[in-house]
């Protein structure tokens, strides 16, 4: 599903260059439950907005389901992101004046999906992750672990094939945290690719394909 050969991605500070990935390969299957490891600075999140086609490799190639994707135009960049790709972030991202509901539609909304389908879609995906009870709720009525949910489901509303998540558990208590992680596998478990960025060792641990970074390079790459 997904092929990195010698990605690269330098960035300039202050005029001086930071190489923030070298030369990664990568291969992940789909269906497969990956987490990515590495302390801060290691080039995590930047390899997850690489696969997620929010940046571009300065070198090397990207395929997704065997498409080259580096070619493609932004506009073609965000058709395939709504169609096959999801995003889980530490900090939610959800509309402050919208309600769960509403959030939970946008998607749906971009990809054009008439009003009558979208209400049906929402209250299932609602359902889905135990808050039909507060699709009337703006964010700021909600707790973490229940925005988190909402933001899972709008992520993988649409259905997609690969969901990343950065960090999903980091702004929550470690209770709340499990309750979220034990969702994410459930949906993996429905037949998602997951990959998830993490700096939690009990997290790494849970996933069957652990993936580690250090000065931007793959240092460990261990199935369990």
């Amino acid at each position: 599903m997904i092929r990195l050969e010698g990605v690269s991605r330098t960035f300039r500070v202050g005029g001086e260059p930071v190489h923030a990935l070298r030369g990664v390969d990568l291969a992940v299957e789909a269906g497969e439950y990956v987490a990515i490891m590495g302390p801060s600075g290691s080039g995590k999140s930047t390899l997850l907005h690489i696969l997620g086609l929010l940046d571009r490799p300065s070198a090397g190639r990207y395929l997704l389901d065997g498409a080259d994707v580096g070619g493609l135009d932004d506009d073609a960049r965000a058709a395939l992101r709504l169609r096959r790709i999801g995003f889980v972030f530490q900090f939610f991202h959800l509309v402050p004046r919208l309600s769960a509901a509403d959030n939970v539609a946008l998607p749906l909304v971009l990809a054009g999906v008439a009003p009558a389908a979208r209400r049906r879609r929402v209250a299932e995906a609602l359902a889905g992750v135990g808050l039909a009870h507060r699709a009337a709720h703006r964010p700021d009525e909600l707790s973490g672990g229940q925005r988190q949910r909402v933001a899972i489901a709008r992520a993988t509303i649409l259905r997609p094939a690969l969901l990343l998540a950065d960090e999903p558990t980091g702004n929550l208590d470690r209770a709340t945290g499990r309750e979220v992680l034990a969702l994410l596998e459930r949906l993996h478990g429905e037949g998602l690719t997951l990959v998830v960025v993490t700096h939690d060792p009990a997290i790494g641990g849970r996933a069957p394909r652990l993936i580690r970074l250090e000065d931007g390079r793959i240092v460990e790459d261990r199935r369990r």
